[in-house]
């Protein structure tokens, strides 16, 4: 390497034989191979764990539903044995008013 060349320069690789630019180039490009690998995997974490979060609240929302479902039920019983009663009544008053 020339003595005034850094390692900053770029054509430092200019003056070597053509094996190893070669070299280098391919050193490179399974560094940025390698780069991009590391960003996929991250990202495939990062959407893992966001997944799982989703799951979660998809579960917690069901057991929400469930219990919704169950009181809703629970108040058409009530309104029917309700219903029921007052029309018990009206037929007790009804009776009543012929006597």
């Amino acid at each position: 390497m020339d003595p005034k060349m850094t390692l900053f320069d770029d054509d430092q690789h200019a003056n070597q034989p053509k094996e190893i630019r070669k070299e280098v180039t391919s050193l490179e490009k399974l560094k940025g191979l390698e780069d991009k690998i590391t960003i996929a995997v991250e990202k495939v974490k990062a959407i893992k764990e966001e997944n799982m979060t989703l799951q979660k609240r998809i579960r917690e929302l069901e057991e929400l539903l469930n219990e919704k479902s169950i009181e809703i039920e629970q108040l058409r019983s009530e309104k029917n044995t309700i219903r029921d009663q007052i029309e018990s009544l009206i037929n007790e008053l009804e009776m009543i008013e012929t006597e």
